[in-house]
Order: C-alpha cells, then sequence, then structure tokens
C-alpha cells in the first residue's frame, strides 16, 4: 500500500500483467459514458501541442465522482514513429487522490489507450450497430486493428467475416495470420480500402490521424445499414460519406467542436448528440437501414475509468515499483 507522499508507478508490463480482460474494459468504458450520460463526469477538451506535422501530444484530464477516479493522460501520436521502430501511441497516465489531489499512481498509457479505444468501439457498435451484424471492415492493421477486432468479437455475437485493409503489405500479412487461429470466423485481407467497406456492417477506421487527409471512402461504398466508427479523425471518410450518414455521433460533443476551432473536420456535420446520450437512450438506430456513423475521438473518462481498476489491482496484487515523490 502507497504510504503518504508516494507514488505507484507502473510500466507497460506491469499493466499488462493485472491481467485486466478487453470485457471489462469494455464493462468500465461503457459505466463512464453512463456517468457522462447523467451530466455526473467531468471532462473538458483536451489541450494540445504539436512538435512535427500530423504530431500530437494531448493533456486529457478526467473526473468521475462515482469511481473516485480522477486523472490525467499525457499522450502522444507521432506517425513516423515506426521508422524508428518506436509505437505510433506512447505517454504515461498519473492518477490522483479525489480527496487531496494527491498523485498516486504513474503508468504507462499504451496499454490503456490500446484497449479502452477498442472497448468504446464496442460500446458503440452494441448500442448502434444491427444485432445481427456479421462483417467487419477494418483499415489500419497496427495496435488499434488487432485490439478492435478482439473487442468487436465480444459485441457482434453474429460475426462470421473480418476484411482487413492496411497500406504496408507486410503488416497487413502478419495481421491476418495472427488473427486466423485465434478467432471463429474468417479474417481475409482486402487489397483497397474500397473492399474493405464495401458490404461491411460495421467499418472500423484506424489509420493515422492527419490534420490535411487525403480521405477515400465514398458514400456509395456504405451499405444501408451499416456502422461506421472513425478512430482516426476524418483521415479516411471522405466528408461527403460522413454528410450522407442517417446518423452522426461522437464521443463528446465538446470536443468535436474544438477541434473545428484549431483547424479540423471543417466538411464533417454537426453531431446530434455523444456516446453518453447513446447510452442514456436519447439518441439511437431507429430502423434496420439507418447508415451511422459514430465519430470516437478518444475520451479522457474512458482511460481513468480503466486505469482506476487497474490501479486497486495492482495494490491488490503487489505489482508495481512505490517511488517517493
Amino acid at each position: 500500500m502507497n504510504g503518504p507522499g508516494d507514488v505507484l508507478y507502473l510500466s507497460y508490463s506491469d499493466v499488462e500483467k493485472i491481467g485486466m480482460r478487453m470485457s471489462e474494459v469494455i464493462d468500465a468504458v461503457e459505466s463512464s459514458f453512463v456517468e457522462k450520460g447523467a451530466g455526473r463526469a467531468e471532462v473538458p477538451p483536451k489541450p494540445g501541442i504539436h512538435t512535427q506535422p500530423d504530431a500530437f501530444i494531448h493533456a486529457m484530464p478526467a473526473y468521475i465522482p462515482r469511481m473516485e477516479a480522477a486523472g490525467m493522460k499525457w499522450v502522444s501520436g507521432y506517425p513516423d514513429n515506426h521508422k524508428l521502430g518506436l509505437p505510433y501511441i506512447t505517454g504515461v497516465l498519473v492518477l490522483n487522490d479525489v480527496r487531496t489531489g494527491v498523485p498516486v499512481c504513474i503508468m504507462d498509457c499504451m496499454w490503456v489507450t490500446a484497449m479502452r479505444t477498442a472497448a468504446a468501439s464496442a460500446v458503440a457498435a452494441k448500442y448502434l450497430a444491427n444485432p445481427d451484424s456479421a462483417e467487419l471492415g477494418i483499415l489500419g492493421a497496427g495496435v488499434q486493428g488487432r485490439s478492435n477486432l478482439e473487442a468487436l468479437s465480444l459485441v457482434l455475437p453474429g460475426l462470421r467475416k473480418v476484411k482487413a485493409y492496411d497500406i504496408r503489405p507486410d503488416t497487413l500479412e502478419a495481421y491476418v495470420s495472427e488473427a486466423r487461429p485465434k478467432y471463429p470466423f474468417e479474417v481475409t485481407a482486402a487489397s483497397s480500402p474500397m473492399e474493405a467497406v464495401v458490404g461491411s456492417d460495421v467499418i472500423i477506421t484506424a489509420g493515422p490521424i492527419l490534420k490535411h487527409p487525403d480521405p477515400v471512402i465514398e458514400p456509395s461504398w456504405v451499405k444501408p445499414g451499416a456502422l461506421g466508427i472513425p478512430l482516426d479523425f476524418d483521415s479516411y471518410w471522405k466528408d461527403e460519406a460522413l454528410q450522407a450518414a442517417d446518423h452522426f455521433v461522437t464521443d463528446d460533443v465538446e470536443q468535436l467542436d474544438y477541434y473545428r476551432t484549431v483547424g479540423y473536420f471543417a466538411g464533417t456535420p454537426a453531431a446530434e448528440g455523444d456516446m453518453g446520450d447513446v447510452v442514456a437512450g436519447r439518441i439511437g438506430r431507429r430502423s434496420r437501414d439507418e447508415r451511422i456513423i459514430c465519430m470516437n475521438l478518444g475520451l479522457a473518462i474512458e482511460d481513468v475509468a480503466t486505469a482506476i481498476v487497474l490501479y486497486k489491482r495492482a495494490l491488490a496484487s503487489g505489482l508495481g515499483r512505490v517511488l517517493p515523490l
């Protein structure tokens, strides 16, 4: 147990060893959206700095009173890191004692980011996809392509086929080879974004976030009844494809509006509401043929809701290293 003034440090390896299952992360993230939908969470838009083109370092604070979870993720995304053998996403997550404000835990944020982002996709699919969705298209076969496949396999019981695409053929080949023995459904490599999207009931796009993208997804590619979940802002989706949706929601309206003020989403439609509204039942699918876009930008309540569980389990199991502040 931490003493006064001590902070628990959890490395990536420590976080992994805790053994929190994807299903548990989904539950935590869904609970965070419930709190948001009820007006019981504090989550301001994330500010950022940008030291390289199309790179970001974001500060993501959040407080969820019912979970006694408060903290901030300091996370970066650098698209060219793969050339240096480094991950696209890196950073740390700090948890604070809600009574004193004292930092109690610092953990690597890569595992949390990968898992909670996929869990948010799963919650969106649970509420917004057609229940018998059978075909999944994934554009981007990196960390998010993997974690989203795991998460969606838990909430789409009728899933029969996955079509994956990546701009790097070797990455795509490794993804398909890894996924095929793990899942009871067909996993194939798509030769183009169009092949991955056309016919898919759920579409995940998980490329790098670009301020001035060259999107490819056309409105005609998206079938009636499909759910699109962009995780990379509008990097893959043409404005016309987003505007053609019957419903356009996001994980946080205030955050989407903030990004418009700094040059993103010029042609993106206004959001009807966010995932708090979705889980509260204020927004949802009204017919099988409605095309829905849920643009998940990444929300700090997802991080702290997951991190507080990891922290408590690390304390109970003696994982991590206690450091003086």
